[in-house]
């Protein structure tokens, strides 16, 4: 599955627009990589999302096409 949309559906970003443009910022990396929209996923890897303020590390439980909004946390545990 590509990175931006599992963002958008794990909903850690909202639109999966705003992750695409995240990426080609190179403010996403995968295991380390700087990511770009296309990039693959697969359950184990972590992604390191930088925010204006912040930061956030998941780690992808699950792959799903789509998923309801109170299930969409259970697609990636929160390192740090």
């Amino acid at each position: 599955m590509r990175v931006d949309k599992f963002l958008k559906n794990s909903r850690v970003i909202k639109r999966r627009t705003v992750a695409k443009e995240a990426c080609e910022q190179g403010r996403i990396t995968v295991n380390g990589k700087i990511a770009k929209p296309g990039t693959e996923v697969k359950i184990g890897d972590e992604i390191y999302i930088q925010f204006g303020n912040g930061s956030l590390r998941i780690k992808v439980a699950e792959l799903k096409d789509s998923c309801r909004k109170e299930d969409a946390a259970t697609m990636y545990q929160v390192i740090e």
